[in-house]
């Protein structure tokens, strides 16, 4: 088998920077990550900002829903970090839940929280969005900056295009998501850029309790239609 025809590559070394070994690295990710994963079910995946501090009235609730959840036997997943991540994983350890992080290697090195019980860390973040995706019956978006926001669309998206199960997509705090949701009702949809019925798979919420019912209400149906 030709390797290179231009590069003389003469060691194990050389062979693991280019592409080809770039492969088996992702395929290594996927079966590493989904044999620590496939055991959690159901799991509530929460995502947020890395910046809220302990102070922060969103962390005080990403930790409240956390330990409500986890009391109701739902799996937290998080990603690992601090922030909203850490407050959810406190919540979901201190209530003897199951608290998971799916870390990712970054720049400036973003250390897994104490609270995480079983901890799977990623090279590439289009395989930890995978895993986020394959495993959640419920996504719960509290305030955040860009990578929030991109977790929240591409939610929104694969559950648009029917590439994910419908499953609840919460954005928790009305008073951060007053003017995303009225750009999205008032541009997006008016101008027909997405569908009226696009509305529909997000919903919003202010307390734990509000959250809980969500998803009992969406597992209801679900066990209705089998």
């Amino acid at each position: 088998m030709v390797i290179s025809k231009n590069k003389n590559i003469s060691t194990v070394e050389d062979f693991t920077e280019t592409e080809p070994w770039r492969i088996f690295r992702i395929m290594s990710e996927f079966t590493d990550a989904t044999e620590a994963l496939s055991d959690y079910r159901p799991t509530v995946v929460f995502f947020g900002s890395a910046k809220s501090s302990r102070n922060d009235k969103y962390y005080k609730m990403a930790e409240r829903t956390a330990a409500l959840l986890a009391k109701h036997k739902y799996n937290i997943v998080t990603g690992g970090g601090p922030g909203i991540m850490e407050a959810a994983n406190k919540g979901a350890f201190k209530s003897g839940g199951e608290s998971l992080g799916l870390n990712i290697a970054l720049p400036m090195e973003q250390k897994p929280n104490k609270y995480i019980k079983t901890l799977v860390n990623f090279h590439y973040f289009f395989i930890r969005k995978v895993m986020f995706m394959r495993y959640a019956m419920a996504f719960l978006i509290f305030p955040g900056g860009y990578g929030t926001f991109d977790e929240l669309f591409e939610a929104l998206t694969l559950i648009q295009t029917k590439r994910s199960d419908r499953i609840p997509v919460i954005l928790i705090g009305s008073e951060f998501w007053r003017g995303l949701v009225k750009f999205m009702e008032e541009e997006m949809a008016e101008r027909g850029y997405i569908e009226k019925q696009d509305l529909k798979i997000y919903k919003v919420a202010d307390t734990p309790e509000e959250v809980l019912k969500i998803i009992k209400q969406v597992s209801k149906k679900r066990k209705h239609k089998k």
